[in-house]
């Protein structure tokens, strides 16, 4: 089966899901990342029809061997090349096919009764497209984690921000954000249950973005056709983050940067994407010389790529929604960057 890019012009093949959670991790040359974290993935998530998934794109590393010798309970999908984390789960998941499913890193550790309580909140929240836990992190367990923390929000300006994380300063997790489920504008694609219909009815993950804030675009859209995201905090994992580019990475911040300025021209009205476009720029341009003062001329030049990438990508996307959706998401009547210029404490 072909991988099936978002807005290529052609319809998808029909969509026929069975019951069930499916908990897929995605892998490409992570043997090491598996030997760590497959087992408690595989000792703590047991139940009836529950089913373990390792989607591997293209590994060369014998990672795939592994895990059909070590672990030939959990189904084991291989891909002929690396599709990058947006192609690879939309091509696992249409394979597996299953009502809910969560997208899981490789580099996760998760406990006991870490999957019930996402499963039971999307069954008795039928508007729920998407939901994570807590993410907490793995080298330092008190504290949340920078890839979702307790929730994703974005801001006025739409610059993706966390409950639990603004910029690279991250809180410690001492139950402020427990007392209830929250809404959110996103979920981290670190652990994100998905409701498998809804994924697929706004497109899936745009393979366009390749990897990173894709699960951001994704959950837009879900708000845009209705859908609600959430944090449940009766959940929690533990996240390494950085397993596959860490920050300040050239690549990661190129990726970063374009991303969002497509998530930005795809997600907004015509009017109001015009109009934040052009602010973006120039807070980007900010960032720019941010970096050339520092004499990091490496991301100087990836945002400057970025820029440069958007121009060329921009065509692909030429329905702009009726609504300003994004406007109405939690966390967008904050401008971030006004902490970053006071220098403000996160906590």
């Amino acid at each position: 089966m072909s991988h099936l890019p978002l807005n290529n012009g052609k319809d998808p093949e029909p969509l026929s899901l069975r019951d069930g959670l499916s908990v897929i991790i995605l892998n490409w040359n992570g043997l090491e990342l598996l030997r760590r974290f497959l087992p408690s993935v595989v000792e703590f998530t047991r139940g009836e029809g529950i089913e373990i998934v390792v989607a591997d794109n293209g590994s060369t590393d014998s990672s795939a061997e592994w895990v059909a010798t070590t672990y030939p309970q959990v189904r084991l999908l291989r891909f002929s090349e690396n599709l990058g984390f947006a192609a690879g789960y939309n091509r696992a998941l249409r394979e597996v096919g299953t009502e809910y499913t969560i997208l899981l890193n490789s580099d996760v550790e998760v406990r006991q009764g870490w999957w019930q309580p996402l499963l039971r909140f999307m069954r008795e929240h039928p508007d729920c497209g998407a939901c994570q836990p807590k993410i907490r992190s793995w080298r330092d367990p008190a504290k949340f984690e920078y890839a979702g923390a307790a929730g994703g929000l974005i801001d006025a300006l739409g610059f993706p921000y966390c409950r639990g994380r603004l910029f690279d300063k991250v809180e410690t997790d001492r139950g402020q954000y427990d007392e209830a489920p929250a809404e959110v504008a996103w979920a981290s694609g670190a652990c994100m249950m998905v409701r498998t219909s809804a994924y697929f009815a706004v497109g899936g993950l745009d393979e366009r973005f390749f990897a990173h804030m894709e699960e951001i675009d994704l959950c837009c859209r879900l708000a845009g056709a209705g859908w609600r995201v959430w944090a449940v905090p009766d959940s929690a994992v533990w996240h390494v983050g950085g397993a596959s580019l860490e920050q300040g990475n050239p690549k990661k911040t190129y990726l970063n940067f374009r991303n969002n300025l497509l998530l930005l021209r795809k997600n907004l009205p015509r009017r109001r994407g015009w109009w934040m476009l052009i602010v973006r720029r120039l807070v980007d341009t900010l960032a720019w010389f941010m970096f050339i003062a520092k004499l990091d001329f490496a991301n100087a030049k990836a945002i400057l790529r970025a820029h440069r990438d958007y121009r060329r990508m921009k065509g692909f996307y030429t329905d702009f929604p009726a609504s300003d959706y994004m406007k109405r998401l939690p966390g967008a009547n904050r401008l971030i960057l006004l902490h970053f210029l006071d220098k403000r404490p996160v906590e």
